[in-house]
C-alpha cells in the first residue's frame, strides 16, 4: 500500500487534501443486519454484492460545524464489513456540500453525493431532512437524555475499505466526543434515495455533541 497521491483533481470547487480534522455533532444508530435483508435492500454496488460478512452497521447523521471546506450535513450507511478484507464500507451517503463530496471520493473513496438538508433544533428534539427537487427523501426527529458519557471510535470503531474509480482506498477515522443515549424516529425515507431501514431495529442510538474526528490520508492501491 502507498499512500495516495495529494496533486488536485480538475475542476475541484475547493480542494482540501487529507488529513481532515473535524467538528460537529451526530447521531449513531448502531444495527446487527442480517446477510438477507444487506443483500436484498442495501443497494450494494456490483463489487460487493454477495461479499457480506456480518458485523456492526452504523446508521449516521453528522452536522459538521468545522471542516476544512466549511460546515455540511451528512446522512451515510454503513452495512457492516465485506470480504475479502474484512472492512467496512460507506455503501450510500449524501451530504449538502460539492466541495465535501469532490474531497471525500478524491481523499477516501468515498461515494459521497450532493443534496440539499435541513437540520433544525426545536423543542430538545432535532429535526433532519433530506430533499430532492423540493420532496423530502429522508427525515427523522432525535431527542437524547440521560447522563453524557464519553464516546469514541475505540467504542464504535470504522475501519473502511472504499473503492472508487480503480483504486481501493483503505481509512481508519479515529475520533472522540461526548455521548447520550437517543430515542430516533426515522418519519420519511424514499427508497429510490436510500435502503428502507424503517423496519430494522437498531440495538443502540447515540446522540454525540460535541465530537472531534480525523480523517487521515488514505493507503491505496491500484
Amino acid at each position: 500500500m502507498a499512500e495516495k497521491n495529494q496533486n488536485p483533481p480538475p475542476k475541484f470547487f475547493q480542494y482540501a487534501p487529507a488529513p481532515w480534522q473535524l467538528e460537529g455533532e451526530g447521531i449513531i444508530l448502531v444495527y446487527k443486519f442480517s446477510k438477507k435483508w444487506v443483500e436484498t435492500f442495501g443497494q450494494l454496488p456490483a463489487r460487493l454484492q454477495g461479499k457480506f460478512k456480518g458485523g456492526l452497521g452504523y446508521l449516521m447523521l453528522v452536522n459538521y460545524k468545522n471542516s476544512p471546506v466549511g460546515p455540511y450535513n451528512e446522512l451515510l450507511l454503513i452495512p457492516g464489513k465485506f470480504s475479502p478484507t474484512g472492512k467496512q464500507s460507506i455503501t450510500k451517503i449524501y451530504v449538502d456540500s460539492e466541495e465535501s463530496t469532490q474531497n471525500g471520493r478524491a481523499n477516501w473513496g468515498i461515494p459521497k453525493n450532493t443534496l440539499p438538508f435541513s437540520w433544525k433544533e426545536e423543542n430538545g428534539k432535532s429535526e433532519i431532512k433530506v430533499f430532492s427537487n423540493d420532496e423530502v427523501v429522508f427525515s427523522c426527529e432525535v431527542k437524547s437524555f440521560g447522563i453524557p458519557f464519553p464516546a469514541s471510535t475505540s467504542f464504535l470503531p470504522i475501519d473502511l475499505h472504499q473503492f472508487w474509480e480503480g483504486t481501493d482506498f483503505y481509512t481508519k477515522p479515529s475520533g472522540s466526543g461526548w455521548g447520550k443515549l437517543a430515542k430516533v424516529k426515522i418519519k420519511d425515507l424514499n427508497p429510490d434515495f436510500f435502503p428502507d431501514i424503517r423496519l430494522q431495529k437498531p440495538l443502540l442510538a447515540v446522540k454525540i455533541n460535541p465530537f472531534r474526528i480525523n480523517f487521515p490520508i488514505s493507503d491505496h492501491e491500484l
